[in-house]
């Protein structure tokens, strides 16, 4: 029995906190289909390659990235609509991570086909079904917000309050009580206070925080 011809691929949802917004990585792709068109990093997965290892594989090759420049690279879902890719039927797996934002800066300047693109608003038609794989990233972050300690992978080690309630209303799209937000965050057990405060600020310096060490270890479930 004859099959027509099928291929997997994997793509990547990066995302940081860029100027106050949620952002992901986009690279501008460099032949067809979709020359010129901005798109998540991605690639074909190898016959003998794991999905897990493609993933990591394109993290290295086409974002310049470690695994270990983030705290995890989840599976995300599968998108295999059979007019997704006009090359031939193709179903990508996709996958997203977090980052601080000094990683991703990093690889955007390394690379000049890379930039950060804000989530809530993309600005330009992407490639494939692009959009509709960094909607569903950013659906399931949101998710993840009020029960998992998954901010803190936006975060440098040490941070104020301040910084963290940033990026949940970065990730949430709405602004946070300050009040209500303090008290549910120091009553997580999630963080603690390391006696030092933040220097370089005009205004009365704030106390820095960091992760427990219960969490310190946390990967995405």
């Amino acid at each position: 029995m004859s099959h027509p011809p099928f291929a997997v691929t994997v793509d990547l949802v990066l995302m940081t906190i860029a100027d106050g917004a949620l952002s992901a990585l986009m690279q501008r792709r460099a032949e067809e289909p979709f020359t010129g068109y901005s798109a998540l990093p991605g690639g074909f997965v190898g016959v003998d390659e794991g999905l897990d290892d493609a993933a990591r594989r394109v993290l290295t090759d086409k974002a310049g990235l470690a695994g270990g420049d983030s705290a995890w690279l989840e599976q995300l879902f599968t998108f295999g609509d059979p007019q997704r890719d006009p090359r031939m039927r193709i179903v990508s797996v996709a996958y997203f991570a977090l980052f601080p934002h000094a990683v991703l800066a990093e690889a955007v300047l390394s690379r000049p086909d890379l930039r950060l693109t804000t989530v809530s608003n993309l600005g330009e038609p992407l490639a494939f079904d692009h959009a509709a794989i960094i909607a569903a990233a950013h659906g399931r972050l949101k998710g993840k917000l009020d029960y998992s300690p998954i901010a803190f992978a936006l975060l440098p080690e040490l941070f104020t309050l301040r910084d963290l309630q940033a990026v949940h209303e970065a990730i949430s799209g709405t602004k946070i009580n300050k009040p209500a937000f303090r008290r549910r965050m120091l009553g997580t057990n999630w963080i603690e206070p390391t006696g030092q405060r933040e220097s370089d600020t005009p205004f009365r310096p704030a106390e820095l925080y960091r992760k427990s060490a219960h969490v310190a270890d946390w990967r995405a479930d």
